[in-house]
């Protein structure tokens, strides 16, 4: 039997074993799926942010060429189809639930965002179904809109929903207020900041697409879809909108091609598609193009917040109190109401040993594309907020930014922060000093004095962050507002021949998990990485799990393969045990083999999966055949994942444009698997951190209207954006899982928008400047340099 290498176990930096059918284009993306006698769907969408449907008339474009069905929302109504439901519930300060008005899934009597979908055309081929959406006359009576969160709070603002008062969604809060405001009186100094985190539209490579099939003869369903998490939709779906039992309904995933949050959700496509497929009794098909993007995948940030830091005469922190007021858009997403609230608050403590903390939210409707996790989900937000203030606290006190920093980190742990969180493990003053060598700090000021030379502005910004990864426990969640468990599944099947498939819950938009994934499982087993299969994404295949989001996957989908495993260790001890004639504790296993302890004797984990399935020399009666073990694995706590990120910036005064020349991250990412799968995740996530500092902003005018409706409008990052990134890891273990593992697909966003802030702002800061707002655009710095502010930049959507 083949025994693993050094080089494909745990630490090793294993290529990716998927990349061979994605770069050769043999990946299977729902787009790619095509079901005998297919139709297609073409959903027309409302191009008001607010209007009343006086009526629809469809009567041409059922007749057109092709033409299947017109389906609006009355019909849906009609055919008992519920509203998408929220899977997160947030309280009031006093305790009251939050409103959460209905979100159907075609619009019935009025449209609250442009995208709204309002009817859907099924016909022949997608182009048919487009030009017989065309020939639909709505008649809409156009309302009053509010597209911000300051209009939308405004007294006597249009209502986006009736039945919410005021448009506030929620008013929550977490800390306490009293301990808090007592630590304000006592202070030396309070530093008081606001800032705007601009709302971001996802850009995944691949556009949402969803397939509904329907089979008469067994009333079974199948919905292929671009999903995060199929078992929560299959949930979701089949118990609250169309009310189909579970076990008639299968969820596929296939390959997807990037998620970054926007394809957590369950969105209205998905139950169109299933639901028309049944009432044609034939597969329905849809696929968005990019544009419909924009206005139909849940956004992600826009929040406006006030936060005050109290220090003592010596820069230590006393107490932090903050404000936020977030856009829920115009209803709630599936996890939304979680994000500026225990994603958000739980984290406003960073590094930072700051002893009473406040924090309230404010979360409001407008006219705007519902709001939801994007990568990071709260922690990019949280992040942002600290380590701006914390800058601006050191410019103010005359504190060097990097001492203020040093003086205030947590250093011993277990440490318990006043907003909920217990943080089991970390080094941070080891990533911040790891970091501050890497991107040679100390010699920072000539590479200044020799860019002003150039006659370009140069700047340097500091980042520390840490973030919460692997929601859980369930039992908390729950009393939080998760409306759903949050642990993970995963059985290891072993094969008579001694392969081995997996099947995880989790699943993989990118993140290499059918390589980590064997890696973990062929270190434990001693087997090459290619005798092991991962499946995943397909509720006909794998047993009950929560999907991926949150940089889960590893932490909490990781741990429940192990704890499988586990189980095939002591079952094969005993199958061992019997083969060698010998007591069961006396056999060990290592390396692949079970051995008899101080001897020779020995069988491998192949011999052991052969001997459980052909059971002729087998104790039946103690011990039942076959070779496969399930596990569910629910986290005692997050994980705590931290780092610091320096960023290096020049900015050309003539043009206002500015430029990322260096980049250095050192993180803490617990037990790393495969090194270079986890540098291909921070790479992503910086690019998409270093986005939205300079260059992403999702802009809406003043009546609701979306101006960056497509990229080019919404200035994604390219390659030139972006240097050669210098990274490290000082890993600390987590101590509360058995992996030791902490998460790392998240933390590039999170840790880089404030370095880059940070080091524009450094940049300027001869010239007065205290803030600039993200994105930090050509124009917007033209405007700083040169008077008149942000000259030709465009408003923030929340700002």
């Amino acid at each position: 039997m083949n025994v693993v290498t050094p080089f494909e176990g745990i630490g090793a930096s294993v290529r990716r074993k998927e990349d061979l059918r994605f770069l050769s284009g043999r990946g299977r993306y729902t787009a790619d799926i095509d079901r005998p006698g297919q139709a297609h769907a073409y959903i027309l969408r409302s191009p008001h942010p607010h209007a009343a449907i006086r009526g629809i008339d469809a009567t041409a474009a059922r007749a057109m060429p092709g033409v299947a069905a017109v389906f609006t929302g009355a019909d849906m109504a009609a055919g008992k189809v519920g509203g998408l439901p929220c899977g997160w519930g947030v309280k009031n300060k006093d305790g009251s639930p939050m409103a959460e008005p209905p979100h159907p899934v075609l619009a019935v009597d009025r449209v609250r965002h442009v995208g709204d979908p309002v009817a859907v055309v099924v016909a022949a081929t997608r182009a048919q179904a487009r030009d017989a959406a065309e020939a639909i006359v709505v008649d809409y009576a156009p309302l009053p809109a509010v597209a911000t969160i300051e209009e939308a709070l405004r007294p006597g603002a249009p209502a986006v929903h009736d039945e919410v008062a005021g448009n506030l969604c929620f008013d929550w809060h977490l800390g306490d207020k009293a301990v808090t405001d007592a630590a304000f009186a006592k202070a030396d100094r309070v530093v008081t900041f606001e800032l705007v985190n601009n709302r971001l539209i996802p850009n995944a490579m691949e556009p949402r697409a969803a397939i509904g099939d329907y089979d008469p003869s067994a009333d079974e369903h199948t919905l292929y879809t671009t999903s995060q998490n199929p078992h929560v939709i299959r949930l979701l779906m089949g118990a609250f909108v169309l009310g189909i039992p579970e076990s008639r309904l299968r969820v596929v995933a296939p390959d997807v091609g990037g998620g970054f949050g926007s394809k957590i959700y369950h969105y209205a496509e998905e139950a169109i598609v299933t639901w028309a497929a049944a009432r044609l009794e034939r597969p329905v098909k849809w696929v968005a193009d990019r544009t419909e993007s924009f206005v139909s995948d849940a956004h992600g940030r826009d929040h406006v917040t006030r936060a005050e830091l109290a220090l003592d005469g010596e820069g230590n922190f006393l107490g932090l109190r903050v404000a936020t007021r977030a856009n829920m858009g115009a209803y709630l997403s599936t996890f939304a109401p979680s994000i500026p609230t225990y994603l958000y608050g739980t984290l406003l403590a960073g590094v930072y040993r700051t002893p009473a903390i406040y924090v309230e939210v404010k979360a409001v409707f407008t006219h705007t594309v519902p709001v939801d996790a994007y990568r990071g989900a709260g922690r990019p937000e949280a992040t942002y907020l600290l380590e701006r203030l914390v800058d601006v606290a050191a410019a103010e006190t005359g504190i060097d930014r990097i001492a203020l920093r040093r003086r205030n980190l947590v250093s011993q742990f277990p440490h318990q922060t006043p907003v909920a969180l217990e943080y089991d493990s970390g080094n941070h003053a080891a990533t911040l000093e790891a970091a501050l060598r890497a991107a040679d700090w100390d010699g920072f000021e000539s590479r200044r004095a020799e860019a002003k030379a150039r006659g370009k502005l140069r700047g340097i910004g500091v980042s520390t962050y840490l973030e919460a990864c692997g929601l859980a426990p369930s039992h908390l969640a729950g009393q939080l507002g998760a409306r759903a468990g949050l642990y993970e599944v995963g059985t290891i099947r072993f094969h008579p021949t001694g392969s081995v498939t997996v099947l995880t819950g989790s699943h993989s938009h990118g993140q290499g998990h059918e390589t980590t994934f064997a890696q973990l499982v062929a270190d434990r087993f001693g087997l090459p990485v290619s005798q092991v299969e991962v499946v995943h994404g397909d509720t006909g295949k794998i047993p009950f799990g929560m999907g991926t989001y949150g940089s889960r996957s590893l932490a909490v989908g990781g741990n429940a393969m192990a704890m499988a495993m586990d189980k095939i260790v002591a079952k094969g001890r005993r199958i061992a045990a019997h083969l060698l004639e010998a007591a069961v504790e006396d056999v060990e296993f290592e390396g692949g083999k079970f051995r008899v302890a101080g001897t020779d004797r020995e069988k491998t984990i192949g011999e052991i999966a052969m001997a459980a399935y052909v059971p002729h020399n087998y104790p039946l009666a103690e011990i039942e055949p076959g070779l496969e073990e399930t596990a569910f694995y629910d986290p005692k706590n997050f994980t705590y994942p931290g780092g610091c990120h320096v960023c290096e910036v020049e900015i050309d005064p003539e043009t206002g444009h500015v430029q990322v020349v260096n980049f250095t991250a050192a993180d803490d990412f617990g037990r790393v698997i495969n090194p270079m799968v986890v540098e291909g995740q921070v790479h992503g996530g910086v690019a998409q951190g270093v986005g939205q500092a300079l260059l992403e902003a999702c802009v809406y005018d003043a009546d609701g209207q979306l101006l960056t409706g497509s990229i080019m409008d919404y200035n994604l990052p390219r390659a030139e954006d972006l240097p050669s990134l210098s990274l490290s890891h000082h890993d600390t273990p987590c101590l509360t899982n058995p992996l030791g593992v902490k998460g790392c697909g998240e933390a590039g966003a999170i840790g880089s928008p404030p370095a880059v802030i940070n080091a524009v702002v450094d940049a300027l800061r001869e010239r007065g400047v205290r803030h600039v707002e993200m994105p930090a655009t050509p124009a917007r710095i033209w405007g700083i340099i040169h008077g008149g502010g942000p000259k030709g930049a465009p408003a923030i959507a929340a700002a």
